[in-house]
């Protein structure tokens, strides 16, 4: 049930897109012990992001939502492993925020 979403200031092809996204999904699944069979992905590229009011080349934000609540102890890897992700496609200014949700509904029923 996790829904990472990807705003990166590069432009990405499609094959690199679907190469991030398997490898965003594995992270998170792997670190929160999430499915990625409810997992959704959105990527989005060529974003103008801005750090203390300069514009970022190589700058990314991760958000992830998930289903049920963690914890610092569990993201603090999972930050450093997405991060090293991005590092590989040159972006090295990345932000990456986790929003815990309780109520998560799913084609037309709750989990």
């Amino acid at each position: 049930m996790p829904y990472i979403e990807a705003k990166l200031s590069i432009k990405l092809d499609e094959n690199k897109k679907n190469e991030l996204v398997i490898k965003l999904s594995d992270a998170v699944s792997v670190a929160l012990s999430k499915p990625k069979a409810y997992m959704m992905v959105n990527i989005e590229d060529e974003k103008s992001l801005y750090m203390a009011e300069k514009k970022l080349d190589k700058g990314a934000y991760i958000s992830i939502k998930l289903f049920g609540s963690t914890t610092k102890t569990a993201c603090e890897p999972l930050t450093k492993n997405i991060c090293n992700i991005l590092a590989e496609y040159g972006i090295n200014n990345v932000y990456v925020t986790y929003h815990p949700v309780e109520l998560w509904g799913w084609n037309g029923m709750m989990f």
